[in-house]
């Protein structure tokens, strides 16, 4: 059974935010810490997981990531 993760990654505290979506949590939150894909996340060093939700399906997942 597969699971979708809506996560919200940080810069630091009350600094930049960003909100995701992936169906592996561990390998998404390592690529944003380790700068390893280019894009919004490098550029602002959001980094740090600090909430993730489980979904079992990707299209309420992504309308979770929405709202």
């Amino acid at each position: 059974m597969k699971q979708y993760y809506v996560y919200i990654m940080a810069s630091r505290k009350n600094g930049t935010f960003y909100i995701g979506v992936t169906n592996n949590l561990i390998r998404r939150a390592y690529e944003h810490r380790e700068k390893l894909v280019d894009g919004f996340t490098k550029r602002y060093s959001v980094k740090n997981l600090v909430y993730y939700e489980i979904h079992p399906d990707i299209n309420i997942a992504l309308l979770r990531e929405k709202h």
